[in-house]
């Protein structure tokens, strides 16, 4: 059972895009959209090519940041603030997912890719806020994007954290691998499983999956 594998954990990590929200909300969409539209300005590249840079750098690096911070000497901060101008409205707060996390007993923390800033506008909208101990953006691994180790390691230190309590939630099956390593319980949040051994669990309902523990 699910639960006896957590009962040792007392320090729970969830990433936040398409993790704390599900896919179908299409928060995202607007992100990537953005990312685009910065991608053609920075590089001169047309919007086909530019989508396809933004895909490509995210796949290579781990983020689109990452990719054209390595190729185009792009500065971090006004990105971040840019492409994470968004309407928040289309989240919707969840009450049975705010109980869930609630009664985690624990350390609980959200670490994401985006910006810090970013994520406590999406906690807030998700209605989620005033559950987490510590909110950790891509800034805090100094733009280190999971699922580079540099990135994990940066932000664990600063929290603390001992990966032999702690679980992770994602929905990007990479960023699983460095935290399976580390000794961490690995959760997947996606609509389809994926086989692999760096991960535990599959998920496509984080509420559900919470209440069971």
């Amino acid at each position: 059972m699910p639960k006896d594998q957590f009962s040792h954990v007392t320090e729970w990590v969830f990433d936040l895009d398409n993790t704390l929200y599900p896919p179908h909300m299409h928060l995202f969409d607007q992100v990537d959209r953005l990312m685009t539209d910065f991608v053609m300005r920075a590089t001169g590249a047309d919007h086909a090519r530019a989508d396809h840079l933004r895909k490509t750098y995210w796949q290579d690096y781990g983020t689109t940041l990452a990719g054209l911070m390595a190729h185009h000497q792009v500065e971090p901060e006004s990105y971040l603030i840019e492409v994470h101008d968004i309407d928040f409205s289309v989240l919707q707060p969840d009450p049975g997912l705010r109980a869930a996390i609630r009664r985690l007993s624990g350390r609980r923390i959200v670490y994401t890719n985006g910006s810090a800033p970013y994520a406590r506008n999406v906690i807030r909208a998700r209605g989620l806020e005033g559950l987490f101990d510590a909110v950790y953006g891509v800034e805090d691994a100094g733009f280190h994007p999971k699922p580079t180790p540099q990135a994990f390691q940066r932000v664990f230190a600063q929290d603390g954290l001992d990966p032999g309590r702690a679980a992770m939630f994602e929905d990007d099956p990479r960023n699983l691998k460095v935290p399976h390593e580390l000794g961490m319980r690995t959760v997947l949040v996606t609509p389809e499983p994926l086989a692999r051994d760096f991960i535990h669990y599959h998920t496509d309902d984080l509420t559900g999956f919470l209440e069971r523990l």
